[in-house]
């Protein structure tokens, strides 16, 4: 996948092996996976067989989750991008799902917002999605924030079946679409 997005402050690009330790850090973060049911990692392998399975969505589905670096430093700040869901979720299948994390040091610096708006221009003009979903923790707050500050609405509060193993079975989870 030959991707590179520029904003202000971030650079948005593929991920590569090389951001296995980085990756490791933020998902190995018990903080970072508070609202995702708090299955954070133990293992560094965990974040090369993640980086792997998104390296087949660019295969496959021409499309995935994307680094987020600081244009300035160079350092990882986390992922934001696209994710094609086969599995069912409230209802849906085959489906354009959004999402972002950030490693808990970039928190609260508007870098999820910033690289969020970008990636959804991506996928809107470039990748021409018509229908673009989120889902959140129903507590997530801060999140949902963002969503909504992306032009995201929510359009109701599910239990969630747990397909896509981030959350427990029947979750109260929010399902959100962009610009309903």
């Amino acid at each position: 996948m030959n991707i590179r997005i520029e904003t202000d402050r971030l650079v948005i690009r593929p991920l590569e092996m090389t951001d296995e330790t980085s990756m490791f850090e933020m998902d190995s973060d018990p903080g970072v996976h508070r609202y995702l049911g708090n299955h954070f990692y133990t293992r560094i392998e965990q974040s090369r067989d993640n980086i792997a399975f998104i390296h087949q969505q660019y295969r496959e589905n021409g499309i995935g989750r994307w680094a987020v670096e600081e244009k300035t430093t160079g350092n990882f700040v986390g992922w934001v991008g696209f994710k094609l869901i086969q599995e069912t979720i409230n209802e849906h299948v085959n489906f354009i799902d959004f999402g972002y994390r950030l490693m808990q040091k970039h928190w609260n610096k508007g870098y999820a917002s910033e690289a969020g708006r970008a990636a959804l221009d991506y996928g809107l003009n470039v990748l021409g999605y018509k229908d673009i979903y989120a889902m959140t923790d129903i507590d997530n707050g801060a999140s949902r924030r963002v969503l909504e500050k992306l032009g995201f609405h929510l359009v109701e509060i599910f239990p969630y079946n747990g397909a896509l193993n981030w959350r427990e079975v029947n979750a109260p989870t929010t399902w959100y679409k962009l610009g309903v």
